[in-house]
This record gives structure tokens, C-alpha cells and sequence, in this order.
């Protein structure tokens, strides 16, 4: 059966290009009302501009969808309350929201300037924390709502000279476990998605050259679009590269059992057995087996 977003309100940070983009044009095409959220800023978040949500808005509306632009700082609560108020007032609903916002400032952690840490945590962690903050009465009130929080490998797994992106995106992870449990009751579902694709974001990253093609943001899009659908499963991670399209999750295994008189030394006496993770279950299976 075709997922289609007839009546459904949706919106989708960080639209104004790359990923979000693809995400906000999919949404429109299956009958979502769109707000196409953009600041416009330049890849390390500074200047600003509404031009570039207009252009997707148009795009959708050009194509027999209904959007509006919408530019918006993530970080502003302010700005992201007007952001919610408009679509309630033009449409009464929102349904739907895709946490896509980001920003780059990549450094060792050496050379990692404290502003630019918090820059990043700001926009990702902070940014989908003020729009789903904000979002959560009204998906309460109507007892529905789909969350997708933007992860990264870089947060699953760790990367390189992203401390701050990294932290950022395992942050997102541990709100999405949170509000797992909390949203379940009023049938909100909040899932991740971990892209890779080649976007402005990361085409100067090592291992993304001549990556245009076979990582195409549009690639990512069908997770997301099922992500926002109602039959959405309700914490979990997928993760999305050129056409693969896998699961991560948290993991713990049976460990062992040393008594509460355990010290350092049977600690490293039984590290294998502690650090031995081929049989183990994840977070979702536990629970459903207790």
C-alpha cells in the first residue's frame, strides 16, 4: 500500500538544501502540508538568508503541493515558537517533524575553540530539543505525532575531528530513547535516521570526493518518508547510505555477576568475559523479553 501524507502536517528543518530538501519535496509530493524551515546560512551556520526555503516551498507548490517557507533559527525558541504558531493558525495540526538542522565546525578536539563547540551542540541537540519541545503539546493534544531526529555515524561511532558534532549526535540518540518511552502512550513515535550522503556539508570530507552521485541525498528520503509514515516503528535508528539501508541500536550483553565485595582486580581478572559483546542483546530486544 502507496504511504501517502493526505491531511498530515509536517515540518522539516534545515530544507533549504541537501537532505532536508529531498525530505521536504517527498512530503509534499505524497499530500503533506509542508513548512520548509531554512535559515540559509552558509555550512558553519553564519549569514542568513529565507531565499533558499523559498525556492523548495515554491517547488512543492509548484508541483500541485502546499508549503511555505519558513526562516526560522533553530536555536531562536522564539523564532521556532512564531514557526509553530503560523502552522497552527494556517493549518491547526502538525503531525510531523523532521529534525534536520545542522551545522559544521570541524577540529581536533585539541584545537576545538569552546564558541564552536557550542555553536554545534546548539543547532543540533539544542535546535531539535526547542522544536520538539515546542512541537510535543500539540502532537499530545491530538494524539499522533512522528519525530525523526538526524543522527550521524560520527555520534554512533566517532569521527575524526567532529568532538562536537559527534557529542551532538549521540545526544540526539539518548532524547530519542527518552521520549521512546514518554510520547508512546499519546502515539508519537520518535525514530533516527544516520545519513550518508554527499551534501555541502560533508563533500570537503575525506572519503566523500566524486561522491555526488553514488551518495545522493534523495537516496536517504525513502527512510525518512517511512520514518513519518503511520506505521513508523518507535525507537530505532536506521541508517542510510547510496541505496543500503541498515539498523544501529544500543547494545549491552549478560556480563557476569561478581558480588557486591567486587574490586579492581576482578574487574581486570574477568575483562574479557565483561567486554565480550558475541552474544548480546540490544535495548529494544531486553525490554520486549522481560
Amino acid at each position: 500500500m502507496a504511504i501517502s501524507f493526505e491531511n498530515r502536517v509536517a515540518i522539516v528543518t534545515g530544507a533549504g538544501g541537501g537532505l532536508g530538501k529531498q525530505h521536504a519535496l517527498e512530503l509534499g509530493r505524497r499530500g503533506a502540508k509542508v513548512v520548509v524551515n531554512d535559515l540559509g546560512g552558509t555550512v558553519d551556520g553564519s549569514g542568513g538568508s529565507v531565499s533558499a526555503a523559498e525556492a523548495v516551498a515554491q517547488e512543492i507548490n509548484d508541483a500541485g503541493g502546499t508549503a511555505v517557507a519558513n526562516g526560522a533559527s533553530v536555536t531562536d525558541l522564539d523564532a521556532v515558537q512564531a514557526m509553530i504558531d503560523k502552522t497552527m493558525s494556517n493549518w491547526g495540526r502538525i503531525d510531523i517533524l523532521v529534525n534536520n538542522a545542522g551545522i559544521l565546525r570541524d577540529k581536533t578536539f585539541t584545537k576545538m575553540e569552546i564558541p564552536n563547540w557550542h555553536a554545534v551542540l546548539d543547532v543540533h541537540l539544542n535546535g531539535s530539543m526547542n522544536c520538539t519541545k515546542l512541537a510535543w503539546p500539540i502532537m499530545t493534544s491530538q494524539n499522533y505525532g512522528r519525530i525523526v531526529m538526524t543522527t550521524s555515524t560520527s555520534g554512533l561511532f566517532g569521527n575524526f575531528g567532529q568532538s562536537n558534532y559527534g557529542a551532538a549526535k549521540l545526544g540526539l540518540v539518548g532524547l530519542m530513547n527518552t521520549l521512546r518511552h514518554e510520547g508512546a502512550k499519546f502515539n508519537i513515535h520518535t525514530n533516527s535516521i544516520a545519513p550518508i550522503a554527499a551534501t555541502r556539508m560533508t563533500l570537503e570530507l575525506p572519503g566523500f570526493e566524486d561522491s555526488a552521485e553514488r551518495l545522493a541525498p534523495e537516496l536517504v528520503t525513502p527512510a525518512v518518508v517511512f520514518l513519518c509514515s503511520e506505521t513508523a516503528p518507535n525507537g530505532r535508528i536506521i541508517q542510510a547510505a547510496g541505496g543500503r539501508y541498515y539498523s544501529a541500536d544500543v547494545r549491552e550483553n549478560a556480563g557476569v555477576d561478581l558480588g557486591t565485595n567486587a574490586t579492581a582486580e576482578d574487574i581486570a581478572k574477568n575483562l574479557d568475559v565483561i567486554l565480550d559483546m558475541s552474544t548480546n542483546l540490544g535495548m529494544l530486544e531486553r525490554l520486549q523479553n522481560s
